[in-house]
This record gives C-alpha cells, sequence and structure tokens, in this order.
C-alpha cells in the first residue's frame, strides 16, 4: 500500500536571542561588548513513523510535548531541522481554526478565500459552497461580516470547509470539540465518513476517548521526544491516562501494560464510587417518594455502571418458578 506521510527522523529547533529576535543593533552591540548569546529550543527530537492511505493517527501530549510543531511541519508551514518529511496528495490542515480568515470579508467571501488558500478552483468551491453552509449551519449568517460571528460560528466555518473540500490528507488540531454538542457528533460522523473514503488523517486531541474511537494508530510525545508510535490504540491511550495521574512514562510495552491496567483498575474504582453515591442519595429520595421518574433515574445509573446486576435481576423476574413450565 502507497505511503501518504512518511516521517523520518524529523527534528525541529527553535532558536531564541538571535538578531531576528533582538534587532540588527542590540546584535552588533552584544556582540561587541561580547554578551551575544544564542539559545536551542528542540521542540521535536527523531520523530519516526510512516502512515498509508486510510491512516488516522492519534497524537497524544501534554501541554509543550511538540504536538502542534510537528503538525505545522507535516502541513508544510515549517521545515524540519533535521530529517525529512515526505507527503503525497493535497494537504487540508486546522491548525489554529480562524486563521486565513478576513474579519472584514462576509462569510460568503471567506470562504471562497479559504477554499482559494487551500489550492481549489472558483467551479469547485460554486459546487461545494452550499454544503459548506449548511453543514456549518450558518446559511442565515452568509452576508455577516466574518466579525460579528461567535468563535464556535466561526469554528464551524473553518471545520466545514476544510472536511467538505476534497483533501487526500486532513490534519486536525484540537477541533472535533468546537461547536455544541450535536455538531461535535456531527463533525466527529464527517471524520468517520471521510476516513471510511481512504483519506489519510492525523489528529491531535486531549480526548483519548476520540483518539480510541477515530484512529488506528497512536504517537506519543513528551517534551518533544517520541515516547512510542503504535497501532495497540487503547493499550497507550489507556496507558497515557496513568501517566496523567503518575507522571511516570512507561519503559517498554510490558510497562506500558501494567500502567494501562492500574488506569482501567482506576477507573472501575471510581465509578463505582460515583454509582455508591447517585444511588445513596435515590434511595433517600425514595424513601420520601417512589415516583417513577426516580425508579428510572436508578435503573439509568445501575444500566450505566453495573448493567450485569440489571441484567441478572432481569433474568429472576422472568424465570418460572419451580413445577412450571414456558407455554
Amino acid at each position: 500500500m502507497t505511503n501518504a506521510i512518511e516521517c523520518k527522523n524529523v527534528s525541529i529547533r527553535y532558536i531564541t536571542g538571535d538578531f531576528k529576535d533582538i534587532g540588527f543593533k542590540e546584535y552588533v552591540m552584544r556582540k561587541l561588548t561580547g554578551n551575544y548569546q544564542v539559545r536551542e529550543f528542540w521542540a521535536d527530537k527523531n520523530i519516526d513513523f510512516t502512515l498509508q492511505k486510510g491512516d488516522m493517527l492519534g497524537i497524544i501530549g501534554a501541554n509543550g510535548a511538540g504536538k502542534s510543531t510537528l503538525l505545522k511541519a507535516i502541513s508544510g508551514v515549517m521545515v524540519p531541522t533535521e530529517g525529512t518529511i515526505k507527503t503525497r496528495g493535497n494537504i487540508a490542515a486546522l491548525l489554529e481554526l480562524t486563521a486565513g480568515f478576513d474579519g472584514d470579508l462576509t462569510v460568503r467571501e471567506n470562504t471562497y478565500l479559504r477554499g482559494a488558500m487551500l489550492g481549489y478552483t472558483r467551479e469547485f468551491m460554486d459546487n461545494m459552497y452550499e454544503s459548506i453552509i449548511n453543514f456549518a449551519e450558518l446559511d442565515k449568517f452568509q452576508d455577516r461580516p466574518f466579525n460579528q460571528l461567535s468563535s464556535g460560528m466561526r469554528s464551524r466555518l473553518a471545520f466545514s470547509i476544510a472536511c467538505l473540500v476534497n483533501p487526500d490528507i486532513l490534519i486536525l488540531d484540537e477541533v472535533l470539540s468546537v461547536g455544541d454538542s450535536s455538531f461535535r457528533k456531527k463533525s466527529g460522523d464527517r471524520m468517520r465518513q471521510i476516513l471510511s473514503g481512504g483519506v489519510t488523517g492525523i489528529l491531535v486531541s486531549h480526548s483519548t476517548s476520540q483518539i480510541k474511537e477515530l484512529c488506528n494508530k497512536v504517537l506519543w510525545l513528551d517534551h518533544g521526544n517520541q515516547i512510542v508510535f503504535s497501532e495497540d490504540v487503547d493499550l497507550y491511550c489507556n496507558a497515557y491516562e496513568e501517566f496523567q495521574a503518575t507522571k511516570h512514562l512507561p519503559v517498554d510495552k510490558e510497562d506500558a501494560e501494567r500502567m494501562s491496567e492500574s488506569y482501567l483498575d482506576r477507573q472501575q474504582t471510581e465509578q463505582a464510587e460515583k454509582a455508591k453515591k447517585q444511588l445513596k442519595k435515590l434511595e433517600k429520595n425514595l424513601d420520601v417518594e417512589k415516583s417513577e421518574e426516580l425508579v428510572r433515574e436508578a435503573e439509568r445509573i445501575i444500566r450505566k455502571y453495573n448493567p450485569e446486576l440489571l441484567a441478572e435481576t432481569m433474568n429472576k423476574d422472568t424465570a418460572p418458578e419451580a413445577g412450571e413450565g414456558f407455554v
């Protein structure tokens, strides 16, 4: 199968304190006085992975791990200091949702402007325009200036343009959390539809549940270092959640498995405690009033946190008495 993205030993360095930051005059003065210093910061170091067409990569890591910097390099916004990045096909990248829009232009004008920036023709955008606006739920705001939209509406438009056009590679940096719950569901459904069509995707998200649901590969970064690149998405997402609590990085797969088990055990304990508190509160209310609404709420809690108990109870209720048979 054809590789869509090849990232080979990529390192990205930022330099602070050089003459571009301090100005030429200050640079000369510091050089003359022997006070000129340059500091290096490696945002990413020796990142190595390959994605095939149709893969969806989830990138996890704490703030400052180097996730967004890596996406900029893959998108072509930055050039790696070391290593190489090869991509095949046109790229639609949502790195900063509202970047590239003009606040004084209308929603309609900005839609065509963003499409042109992505390399699409006027004819193509004419055909896609109505679908983009409808998906973003902005049909009543087409002739409004962009700067009059709320941040959620701006984000919806940016996501709609990126996803309703025709990219070969789609790069998303924390954008599936935009809008209200109904739009988040719709955007998630759209992502699944895109991926089923063979588009290669990269998603940066702090939501491991989102990564588990949408991605078939995971890349874990920490302070610019690659912890792991794997197809075992559930394992390393669980290990990452445990890392969030303990700050312990896995040294190998066996260690990651232990961390994953610890996380799942802790989740089960926390859910049991939460259910116990909710049921105790409901029990007090049922002592006062046995309404149908309260009974249904108790059933909902049991169904969510202990479905086995509910199934066992229903089986007892429907089982025939001794000596009886089913008709």
